[in-house]
């Protein structure tokens, strides 16, 4: 036998390998050449795919940087056909610009960025994007992508140069730096870089990408040439910026074990009562004090000394006591009014029938970071009725196109039981049928992706329930208007045909009997026994003039209140001057008092909206209080949550503004409700 030093053979002859060999062959691999053997992870794993990837990261960087710099963006994305499967790609917006000696970083190192620790809302966060576009063009094509940038200030001049990835060493490879000059720009950046790719039209396209990105980001011009050199422009919808998000501490609510001992072992304060009280927002001393008691833990003992057992009782600790919701300033949600403008704006070739009022959920929080959901339906018009219902997903204002079946948003639109909505739904389980569009934001300081390649959005329960809940929501919305124009389309039937035949009944009757033709108004009140609210709309460039002509077919008189969602955008002196105006508050809730309307007579309301979000305004959305809603045609019960005082019943048998609690309310309500059942057995 061989001594124990030697190498043992194999029956091929070979040494078999040992842990020393092993060892030898060891060595750190460098992130950008993980990512270079890894392509499919930043979701380069397709030649259309990639195409699309590349514009993408491109574009949410632009975005970012012009709303960081407070400038409404103007973005310019071109792509030439160079070749078979070879493109040329170029994306320029005016953003604030890049510093000349931060480009090379920017462009050519991954995991190089700002907002990665930021708590606050952004697209980008995490360093690799545009980084990733500039290495696969290098890889695929062997050519570095030219960048040119030029900063805000009137002695600034631009700076441009070629950039490719080192993917032993992640760092940018620069030639042909250089400074010059770029007549009518005054401020921006231009990334050019050729790429292997396949140009595709369809639902994965790079058209529908910029389509669904300007719906969600109404205040950005997007202008998109095609490789056949078709020009499409999304115009800008409107002028106002969304909310700038700022950067805030972790929410504790939702925190996992492993980043509560990651962030009590950085910790610079002394005590755990401290460390929670001030590295952590929407907590206070007495709370800090109640969560130590609740998990056992000495408040005046060292953060650094928790380990996993200490931060395991943190953290029940913590689930025992109700914490305020975390701040919003973190977040920049796009607005109820906004989803809708920018729909409206981009949708209006599908003439829909219905865009039901989006729905904003509070902040919540998940692992610490806060997120919000929003939630649109679109419903009706030219959208294909046939399938299943489109879903347009969305996070942090960025289109998800890809890997929809892996997708929260999916998952939680399933849950839903849309047949109690007025869409076809088999089983009560799974993506809807029907002509509807559901639009899907989630907002959040740290959007947790399934990938690096941000296509998907992971499961959470308590994302899912903010999503299944704000669905709900907004198909109430749907649900309400759906039975609210059948109810009308009913009424119409029957008042058409009591309109018809009454009068030539009584003109013939009245002929032969030679008498005059008496007087029909009461009667067909009686007939119809409702208050009708019949809107119009007058439209021009600069404006909305909205009327509304209330009819009481009924047999005595009436008083009550008129409630609409006016945009607080268009809130103006014609609006608050108005006849019968009664009210309006910040949010723009408005209320009109329609004092004594008497039985077979009308009345009218009528303003005015200006403003570019005046056609967000549905004249259709209309509520009503201080009269029995089952009486009323066009018009449903005011919402519970608006906050705007009403009307009530008196013993007089009036109506006046309400100033009793919720529950004198429902009685008076049922009363009415119990006499006008009354009268219609009568």
């Amino acid at each position: 036998m061989g001594s124990h030093d030697e190498p043992v053979k194999t029956t091929a002859g070979n040494s078999r390998v040992t842990a020393e060999t092993l060892a030898e062959k060891q060595h750190e691999i460098s992130v950008t050449e993980f990512f270079e053997k890894n392509k499919q992870v930043l979701g380069f794993d397709s030649r259309a795919k990639s195409l699309l990837m590349g514009v993408k990261e491109a574009v949410d960087n632009s975005l970012d940087a012009c709303e960081e710099g407070e400038f409404l963006p103007d973005i310019i994305v071109k792509i030439e056909k160079l070749a078979k499967e070879e493109y040329r790609v170029s994306i320029e917006d005016n953003g604030p610009g890049i510093v000349h000696r931060a480009m090379p970083n920017v462009f050519g190192r991954l995991l190089y960025g700002s907002r990665f620790h930021a708590m606050r809302q952004s697209r980008g966060q995490q360093g690799i994007g545009i980084s990733a576009t500039v290495m696969f063009a290098n890889i695929s094509t062997g050519r570095p992508a030219h960048i040119a940038s030029r900063i805000e200030g009137k002695d600034e001049v631009a700076w441009e140069m070629d950039i490719a990835v080192d993917t032993k060493t992640n760092r940018p490879l620069v030639t042909n730096d250089r400074a010059f000059s770029w007549p009518g720009k005054e401020h921006g950046t231009r990334i050019e870089y050729t790429t292997k790719g396949v140009y595709n039209t369809g639902r994965q396209s790079i058209f529908e990408y910029l389509k669904e990105t300007a719906i969600v980001n109404p205040h950005a011009r997007i202008e998109f040439h095609d490789p056949e050199g078709t020009k499409y422009v999304f115009e800008r919808a409107t002028e106002t910026m969304p909310p700038k998000a700022k950067e805030i501490k972790p929410h504790p609510q939702g925190m996992e074990i492993g980043d509560m001992m990651t962030y009590s072992s950085l910790s610079e304060q002394k005590t755990v009562k401290d460390f929670l009280k001030n590295d952590f927002c929407r907590m206070t001393a007495r709370l800090a004090d109640e969560i130590c008691k609740n998990g056992g833990v000495n408040p005046s003992m060292s953060p650094r000394d928790l380990g996993r057992e200490g931060s395991m009782a943190l953290i029940k600790g913590i689930s025992e006591v109700k914490l305020m919701a975390p701040p919003a300033d973190c977040l920049s949600p796009i607005g109820d009014v906004l989803i809708k403008k920018g729909l409206m704006h981009t949708l209006e070739g599908m003439r829909p029938e219905y865009y039901a009022t989006p729905v904003s959920r509070p902040p919540k929080a998940v692992n610490g970071n806060p997120f919000t959901i929003e939630v649109g339906i679109v419903y009706g018009g030219d959208i294909p009725s046939d399938g299943q219902v489109t879903i347009m997903r969305f996070a942090n204002r960025v289109p998800l196109l890809y890997q929809q079946g892996a997708d929260v948003i999916t998952k939680a639109i399933g849950e839903v039981d849309w047949r109690r909505y007025g869409l076809e739904q088999r089983g009560g389980k799974g993506i809807p049928f029907g002509p509807a569009i559901i639009l899907v934001h989630m907002a959040s300081t740290k959007v947790p992706f399934t990938s690096e390649g941000k296509e998907a959005i992971a499961y959470f329960p308590e994302i899912e329930e903010e999503m299944i809940a704000a669905l709900k929501l907004c198909a109430r919305n749907l649900k309400s208007h759906l039975n609210k124009m059948e109810k009308k389309n009913k009424t119409h039937e029957k008042f058409d045909i009591v309109q018809g035949i009454l009068p030539d009944l009584a003109n013939k009757i009245s002929e032969q009997l030679g008498k005059p033709v008496p007087d029909l108004s009461r009667t067909i009140s009686k007939i119809m026994n409702v208050v009708w609210i019949e809107p119009s709309v007058e439209k021009s460039k600069e404006s909305r003039k909205i009327t509304y002509t209330i009819y009481n077919y009924t047999v005595r008189p009436h008083s009550f209140m008129i409630h609409l969602q006016i945009p607080a955008e268009c809130m103006n002196d014609t609006i608050t001057g108005g006849p019968m105006f009664d009210s309006a508050n910040e949010e723009g809730k408005s209320q009109w008092l329609v004092k004594d309307l008497e039985a077979s007579s009308s009345v009218q309301i009528s303003f005015e909206l200006k403003g570019d979000m005046a056609d967000t305004f549905d004249a259709d959305d209309v509520y009503i209080s201080g009269i029995n809603p089952v009486m009323v045609m066009g018009a449903e019960s005011l919402p519970g949550d608006w906050g705007i005082k009403g009307m009530k019943i008196t013993e007089e048998n009036d109506y006046v503004p309400d100033d009793t609690d919720d529950e004198e309310e429902e009685e008076a309500l049922e009363d009415e409700e119990a006499e006008f059942e009354k009268e219609a057995d009568e």
